[in-house]
C-alpha cells in the first residue's frame, strides 16, 4: 500500500502487436513507462482491478497526459461497478475534459470479451471492495507447415492467408485444407491476481496459466494479517499456482515491510518451483 526507496505502486503493461494493456495504475506509473521507455499512447486499454488508492492514484495525472500529448485512438476502460462514477468525479476533481475520445465499462460478475488478436476474462474476487482478476488469452495460430507447402508448390500470398485463417483453398485441382497446410499453434494465457483472500474464482482465472502474476503481501506467519486485510500470502500464491496447473508465477504487491522479497519468495519456492519475485520495472517475454 505504500511505496518504499526500491518499489513502486501496482502497475502492470502488457504489449501485444499494437495494443497496449495497462492493469492499475497506481501513484508514479508514469514515471516508470518513462523509464521504461514506454510511451503512454502506447495504452489501448486499461484494466483496474479495484479503487484503492496503490491501484488507481496514478490514473488522473495518466489521462491528463494522454490528452496534452495528443492521443488520437481510442481509450478503454474496464473496472469494477462505479467505475465511471469515479472517473467522472476525478474529471470534475481536476476541472479536465478529455479530448479524445474513451469509453467506460463496469464489469459486474462474470465478464468476458473478444478482441482480435485475444480474450479477457474477468471476475470478482475477496476482498471487501468490488474487486476484479483478469485472464488475458490470446488466440490460437495457425503456422504453415514449410515442407508441405514447398512440396506442393503453393506460392507466398493469399492463398498462404487462407489457410492460416482456417479456410480451405483449392490448388492445382486439389482441395487443401488448413490441416494438411498448417499446424495450431496454442495462444498464451496471463492470470492477474491481486487483492483477495483465496477464492474459488482466483483458481478459475489462474487455470492453466502460462503466467500467474499473484499478490504474495505476507509470509505465512501474517496470516491473522492476511485474513483481516483480505489478502494472499506466498504460500497460498503458491497453493493458487500450483492446484490450478500454472507454469509460471510471478509474485509481487509485497507489504512495505518487507525489506526485501526474499522470505516471501522462499515460502512460495517450497511449494511452488517455478517462480521469481517480480521487482520494479522488470520485463518478461512470454
Amino acid at each position: 500500500m505504500v511505496p518504499t526507496k526500491e518499489r513502486n505502486h501496482q502497475s502492470i503493461f502488457i504489449s501485444h502487436k499494437e495494443e497496449g494493456l495497462l492493469i492499475d495504475c497506481g501513484e508514479g506509473t508514469q514515471r516508470q513507462l518513462k523509464i521504461a521507455d514506454i510511451k503512454p499512447t502506447k495504452i489501448t486499454k486499461i484494466f483496474l482491478t479495484h479503487w484503492h488508492g496503490d491501484h488507481v492514484l496514478g490514473l488522473p495525472g495518466l489521462l491528463q497526459t494522454l490528452n496534452s500529448s495528443e492521443y488520437e485512438k481510442k481509450l478503454e476502460i474496464y473496472g469494477p461497478v462505479k467505475t465511471k462514477e469515479k472517473i467522472l468525479l476525478l474529471f470534475n476533481a481536476f476541472s479536465f475534459t478529455p479530448s479524445f475520445e474513451y469509453s467506460i465499462i463496469e464489469i459486474k460478475k462474470d465478464f468476458f470479451v473478444e478482441f482480435k488478436e485475444f480474450t479477457v476474462s474477468a471476475k470478482e474476487l475477496n476482498h471487501g471492495v468490488s474487486c476484479l482478476g483478469y485472464a488475458f488469452v490470446e488466440k490460437d495460430k495457425r503456422k504453415i507447415k514449410v515442407p508441405f507447402v514447398k512440396k506442393e508448390g503453393i506460392p507466398d500470398g493469399p492463398l498462404l492467408g487462407e489457410l492460416q485463417n482456417n479456410k480451405k483453398i483449392r490448388w492445382k485441382n486439389k482441395i487443401i485444407s488448413p490441416e494438411q497446410a498448417t499446424f495450431l499453434v496454442k495462444g498464451k494465457k496471463i492470470s492477474i491476481i491481486l487483492d483477495t483472500l483465496p477464492c474459488k474464482n482466483a483458481y478459475l482465472l489462474a487455470k492453466d496459466a502460462d503466467v500467474l502474476i499473484s499478490e504474495a503481501v505476507y509470509s505465512s506467519d501474517l496470516m491473522n494479517k492476511a485474513e483481516e486485510y483480505k489478502h494472499t500470502t506466498a504460500k497460498q500464491a503458491a497453493e493458487l499456482a500450483s492446484g490450478a496447473n500454472v507454469k509460471n508465477l510471478i509474485l509481487t504487491h509485497f507489504s512495505q515491510r518487507y525489506k526485501t522479497s526474499t522470505e516471501v519468495l522462499e515460502e512460495a519456492k517450497s511449494l511452488f518451483p517455478n517462480v521469481v519475485a517480480s521487482y520494479d520495472l522488470m520485463k518478461i517475454k512470454i
